[in-house]
């Protein structure tokens, strides 16, 4: 599986993240809102560049456009599970505020499901026990929350952790 597909629909487009969108892109991560609930304070310049680079390393990392003004409206991830080889994770996903509680999410996240179970049946999440607002929007994709015992295979996270999954359906 190519963790750095380009995918479209008809609202967004989704390609590899490169150097060159460093800057566009930290125009919408330097929204506070945006971190509220999660553990990292990415709106700050030195936090971004290190999320940045660790993005630009995973060689999974994905920009977002807007179809019809062709701006940067956000990023997001693929990265393989290490010892579970029918999954994939999708995570690190942000969206500029004026595209929140909208159809942009699941559009975003259906062009990544959909890519993703042509290589495996499990899409999985790991989203913070603090961060209600990104377990809402898992669950409005149909994310469903499990247990370690329901997939024994998949490596320790963190007890600060929830574990998601849309499991393909034949």
């Amino acid at each position: 599986m190519d963790l750095q597909p380009t995918l479209k629909n008809e609202l967004v487009r989704i390609r590899p993240l490169h150097i060159k969108d460093l800057e566009p892109l930290y125009e919408v991560a330097k929204d506070p809102k945006i971190w509220e609930q999660h553990p990292c304070k990415r709106y700050l310049r030195s936090e971004f560049e290190k999320f940045f680079t660790e993005s630009i390393e995973s060689n999974g990392a994905l920009i977002l456009l807007d179809n019809v003004t062709n701006r940067i409206i956000g990023s997001s991830r693929f990265k393989k599970v290490e010892g579970f080889p029918n999954g994939i994770e999708i995570g690190w996903t942000f969206l500029d505020r004026e595209y929140w509680g909208g159809k942009y999410n699941k559009k975003v996240k259906d062009l990544m499901i959909n890519y993703a179970f042509n290589y495996v049946d499990n899409v999985l999440f790991y989203v913070a026990k603090n961060n209600i607002r990104s377990q809402k929007a898992v669950e409005k994709i149909n994310g469903k929350k499990i247990s370690k015992s329901e997939f024994p295979k998949l490596p320790k996270t963190s007890p600060d952790t929830e574990t998601f999954v849309i499991k393909r359906t034949i």
